[in-house]
């Protein structure tokens, strides 16, 4: 039988791409309300030296819908139909 992921769970897993601070510390992705996402987490520490984890939620669909940037289109010569040749 094939996994089937559950509404409201998911899973993360360590970033081993992580090559700058501020890159996630773990990885995954969940289905949130019916809607895939990807999840990314850091692990941090609080003012008082407690550790905790901070989470980030992207749906997966808004990352596949960026435009690509495109060069914007050349202008067209402008030629005065009225030349002699």
């Amino acid at each position: 039988m094939a996994y089937e992921q559950r509404d409201n769970s998911g899973s993360l897993f360590k970033n081993d791409r992580k090559e700058k601070e501020t890159h996630p510390d773990y990885k995954g992705d969940a289905m949130v309300n019916g809607q895939m996402v990807w999840m990314s987490a850091w692990l941090k520490t609080a003012s008082n030296g407690s550790k905790f984890m901070s989470f980030s939620f992207t749906p997966k669909e808004q990352q596949a819908a960026k435009p690509v940037a495109k060069s914007a289109p050349k202008a067209e010569p402008d030629f005065d139909d009225d030349m002699p040749f």
